[in-house]
């Protein structure tokens, strides 16, 4: 059984289809995890940030799984840090969506994250503790929930973010999203499952 069936943050179908364009890194240099999703007409960009090139990291994984950067419909800014909005730009035609808004253009329309849903396979709920305003992205696919999320850095954690300025809410924000997600691709590492070590 996927780990999200039956939880009422898992979004309504799983027919989208879930990449991870860069795995991010922390360290004397820092790069955002990049994520690409595609259901139906949605075509999602999760956290373009830093990139130490932006060819290689972004523009070119994405032309490898048929995307284009006119073609983006949409990106998600799992918090405002650099690190993740900093190449935003590259998608002119995108809504952008974070905790309170989409802006499109010169469109600014106010909305709450919390069970916003961008397709039928793809929502945002609210995770706040790195950042007051973070949320998070969850996707369904055919092989479960992948959850983009900045709840972790990576696989190990780190098991208490030392920037979080709300280390109770990251934690339940990270229960919350155990219950649902089958994969986490977290904010600056590369995807995996959550298992017995993964920090709680």
């Amino acid at each position: 059984m996927l780990a999200g069936m039956g939880s009422t943050d898992a979004p309504g179908t799983y027919t989208a289809v879930a990449h991870t364009l860069s795995a991010g890194y922390v360290g004397p240099r820092t790069a955002s995890t990049i994520g690409y999703v595609v259901d139906g007409a949605l075509r999602l960009i999760v956290d373009p940030g830093m990139v130490a090139d932006r060819s290689a990291a972004i523009l070119d994984p994405l032309a490898a799984v048929g995307g284009t950067p006119d073609a983006v419909t949409d990106v998600v800014f799992s918090h405002h840090h650099p690190d993740h909005t900093l190449n935003a730009a590259l998608f002119p035609q995108a809504r952008f969506h974070d905790h309170w808004a989409i802006y499109h253009h010169d469109e600014w329309t106010d909305r709450d994250a919390e069970g916003y849903q961008l397709s039928d396979s793809v929502r945002l709920i609210r995770t706040p503790g790195h950042t007051p305003e973070d949320i998070t992205t969850l996707v369904g696919t055919e092989d479960g929930v992948v959850a983009f999320t900045h709840l972790w850095w990576n696989a190990t954690g780190p098991a208490e973010d030392p920037y979080a300025i709300d280390p109770v809410a990251l934690h339940a924000g990270r229960a919350r999203v155990l219950a649902v997600a089958d994969l986490v691709v977290p904010g600056h590492g590369a995807a995996f499952k959550p298992g017995p070590n993964t920090p709680r």
